[in-house]
């Protein structure tokens, strides 16, 4: 199982995570999604390596911003 876990800006509410999970859910080998506005954070999980490229474009196609978190 792989991780990869980013620092997401602009969520304020529920609604911004949703719109991220919606988003990101939607990206190959991506298998759960955990976002809170809350923390900023986001952790994406897959049984194969994660595309971080990917999922930085997913969350800027929810109208918000990301940066992994090494």
């Amino acid at each position: 199982m792989s991780s990869s876990e980013f620092k997401v800006t602009g969520m304020t509410c529920g609604h911004c995570e949703v719109a991220i999970r919606g988003e990101v859910e939607q990206v190959a080998g991506v298998e759960n999604v955990q976002v809170s506005a809350q923390t900023g954070r986001l952790v994406v999980t897959g049984s194969q390596s994660i595309d971080d490229a990917a999922i930085l474009a997913a969350v800027d196609e929810a109208g918000y911003e990301a940066a992994p978190l090494r």
